[in-house]
C-alpha cells in the first residue's frame, strides 16, 4: 500500500446530481458578482462629490447599491467569468 503525501492535492467528491451542479454555478455567478462588485467599487461607481452629496451615510449604504448591482449584472451573464469558473469547476470534479 503507497502512502498518499500530505501535501497531495485530494480532489473533490463528484457531484451526486443535478442539484450539485447547481450549486456549483450558483457559487461561481456569486463569485463574479463579487469580482464585478471590486470592479464597480474602482471604477467609483456610487461616489458622490460636491456639496449636495449624501454625505457619511450615504458612503456607507453605496457599497449594498454596488453590491446588489453587480448581482444583478452576474445573473445577467455579467461578462462570462461565471461561466468559464463553473466549466473549470465542473471539469475538475466530473474529469
Amino acid at each position: 500500500m503507497t502512502a498518499i503525501p500530505s501535501n497531495a492535492m485530494i480532489p473533490p467528491p463528484a457531484p451526486q446530481h443535478a442539484g450539485d451542479l447547481d450549486k456549483l454555478r450558483a457559487a461561481a455567478v456569486a463569485l463574479e458578482a463579487s469580482f464585478l462588485a471590486e470592479m464597480l467599487t474602482s471604477a467609483g461607481l456610487g461616489e458622490t462629490k460636491g456639496s449636495f452629496s449624501g454625505g457619511t451615510g450615504e458612503a456607507q449604504f453605496a457599497s449594498f447599491l454596488r453590491r446588489e448591482q453587480a448581482e444583478q449584472m452576474a445573473q445577467s451573464g455579467g461578462i462570462g467569468l461565471a461561466e468559464q469558473i463553473f466549466e473549470s469547476l465542473k471539469g475538475r470534479v466530473h474529469g
